[in-house]
């Protein structure tokens, strides 16, 4: 990805989005781009006009921290925005997040053997590993008889964003598609943002930016999020619509690996339903392999505006 194509836009995005009224400044009749002008941001960052001209064509390589504060400051960004401007200036400079160089990967990896343990410890959650270009790379029995819209028959390693972009399964297990998609996007722009250099991120961006016009709308708004914590609905061809609380794990083991666990609220209908699910699969599924195969091509997949379902990757 080009870096300072990415500064550029993501600037100028975040600029368009705020009011004079909103940063304090009189409104002075039309304006003929949307938001803030340059001179107003450089004024509320306490930089030139000059200097502010310069990182938004780009060119952040050597901003100081105090530099990058300032100008998240007056662009009003919000924590995870901060820590993309950061991610972005700290590419630029030649270092990723994690202070040491990577060389770029092109598949995703197999996580520790104990990881594995953990994750088949945890039987009344839904629990996963994915990695930063969205490969689910580990799941547990009871997850993957969640995920089976998304895993299909585990012939190949499953990804959330092809499956959300590129199988038409996706509308029916998420019911809120349209945010599911946006965050998404928004998840994926910040891992880009973390380590541009990612062969997997690069090609999954690249393929969805070919096959679906919704994620080019969506990536070219340069929105970033961290998954966090939240709920979520989704509907399950066993168990039906379901509501499920969800939290992102870092894994400090494992560099651009996160694990991330579904619980239902305790007593609700929803705990009920993961339950039966559970019990349904220790009747049909009692092994199940864990591990999937090589990551999915687009083989299996339908466009987002076909009807026929697919047996697709990503979320």
């Amino acid at each position: 990805m080009d870096n300072r194509a990415e500064v550029r836009e993501f600037l100028m995005s975040r600029r368009a989005k705020i009011t004079p009224a909103a940063a304090g400044l009189p409104a002075d009749g039309r304006r003929r781009v949307p938001g803030l002008r340059r001179s107003e941001v450089a004024t509320l960052a306490g930089m030139s006009v000059e200097y502010y001209a310069k990182l938004e064509r780009g060119a952040i390589g050597g901003a100081s921290a105090a530099v990058l504060d300032s100008l998240a400051d007056a662009l009003q960004l919000t924590d995870t925005e901060r820590g993309h401007l950061v991610d972005l200036a700290r590419a630029a400079d030649g270092v990723p997040t994690s202070g040491r160089r990577r060389r770029p990967r092109s598949a995703a990896r197999t996580p520790h053997e104990t990881l594995h343990w953990m994750l088949e410890a945890m039987t009344e959650s839904v629990a996963f590993v994915r990695d930063a270009a969205q490969n689910i790379v580990a799941v547990n029995d009871l997850g993957r008889a969640f995920y089976s819209p998304v895993i299909g028959d585990g012939g190949r390693i499953p990804n959330l964003a092809r499956f959300q972009f590129l199988d038409s399964a996706s509308r029916d297990f998420y019911p809120d598609w349209d945010l599911f998609a946006q965050m998404c996007v928004a998840v994926i722009r910040a891992e880009a943002g973390r380590d541009p250099h990612d062969r997997g991120i690069q090609e999954l961006v690249g393929e969805l930016s070919t096959r679906s016009e919704t994620f080019r709308e969506l990536w070219a708004a340069h929105d970033v999020r961290t998954h966090g914590a939240g709920m979520k609905r989704f509907v399950h061809p066993d168990i039906g619509e379901i509501e499920l609380a969800y939290e992102e794990l870092r894994i400090t083991a494992e560099a651009g690996l996160v694990l991330l666990v579904y619980t239902p609220e305790p007593g609700s209908r929803s705990e009920e339903k993961l339950r039966l699910l559970s019990s349904l699969t220790a009747e049909a599924r009692p092994g199940g392999v864990r591990e999937t195969g090589e990551p999915e091509t687009g083989a299996h997949e339908t466009t987002e505006h076909e009807t026929t379902v697919s047996t697709a990757d990503e979320l």
